[in-house]
């Protein structure tokens, strides 16, 4: 049986890479300068960040698009490989506006892989129990190929919608979500990484409250400069470490020398992150 030990470190917690970004990745390098890139450009920066990162990582997350066959090959046995298997709904340059699950995932050879995941984008709207069935229905499917389970929820809120407290609406998705016993539960930094130690592990401990299994956090929307902070607030009240990769590698896009600075920029956060999770956070058995 698969436990969540494929994925995470020895100490039973987690400090994993997210390198699934797909149009959002090639609109990065247009932000940077570098115009759209084609996908080779775009396999090439995963299979390099895999490569750099990949020995630290205790899980790396990557997209069947771009590159998961070279990841595959480049990622060390210590790494557990984590499979995206949502199909994006997403405008050239824009956010993600729905997810599915991708039936090329779900009918396709699982060798290797440890866990999927899925993205789900959350609303207080009209569509939610349809999402809740979606996150049902990717639960006991990752059951039965006999993998783990990530549920990822990522709120939105509407323009015209009364609460628009952002930590609120991150914490009624868990209550509505984690009951639903996904493996692992990855979610938004509460206050977006922003004030200080206490207001940080207040909001973190109010996040863990809605939780029912063990959780990690994502880096997006987070400021890289904040996200360490952020992640031990949010172990010490409860989390198991964290899934993340523009805190880890966005400043790094569009560089002439990918691996160059990898080494010197990712690999020494992905160490201090790592020193984080081992100093502050649950392990995913006391969850």
């Amino acid at each position: 049986m698969t436990t969540l030990d494929a994925i995470a470190r020895p100490t039973g917690t987690f400090a994993m890479v997210a390198m699934d970004q797909r149009e959002s990745l090639r609109h990065m390098f247009d932000l940077a300068g570098r115009g759209r890139p084609a996908d080779d450009v775009l396999i090439d920066f995963k299979a390099a960040v895999a490569a750099a990162l990949g020995p630290l990582a205790s899980g790396f997350l990557i997209d069947r698009h771009y590159g998961f066959e070279r990841v595959r090959r480049v990622l060390p046995a210590s790494a557990g490989l984590i499979l995206a298997a949502d199909a994006l709904d997403q405008a050239d340059g824009g956010p993600v506006e729905e997810t599915e699950i991708d039936d090329a995932v779900a009918g396709a050879a699982l060798d290797g892989v440890a866990a999927l995941k899925l993205l789900i984008i959350w609303r207080r709207d009209e569509r939610r129990p349809e999402r809740v069935a979606l996150a049902e229905r990717f639960i006991a499917l990752a059951r039965q190929r006999g993998v783990l389970s990530v549920l990822e929820p990522v709120v939105r809120i509407a323009p015209d919608e009364e609460d628009q407290d952002r930590d609120a609406a991150i914490r009624e998705a868990a209550r509505e979500l984690a009951p639903l016993r996904p493996d692992l539960y990855k979610a938004q930094v509460p206050l977006a990484g922003e004030g200080d130690e206490h207001e940080q592990r207040t909001a973190s401990a109010a996040l863990n409250e809605c939780m029912t299994g063990p959780w990690v956090v994502l880096s997006q929307g987070v400021a890289q400069r904040r996200f360490e902070a952020a992640v031990r607030a949010a172990c010490l009240e409860g989390a198991s470490g964290f899934l993340a990769g523009r805190a880890l590698w966005s400043d790094i896009v569009g560089s002439d020398d990918v691996p160059g600075r990898l080494r010197e920029r990712s690999v020494p956060r992905l160490q201090s992150l790592i020193d984080t999770v081992d100093a502050a956070a649950r392990p995913w058995s006391a969850a």
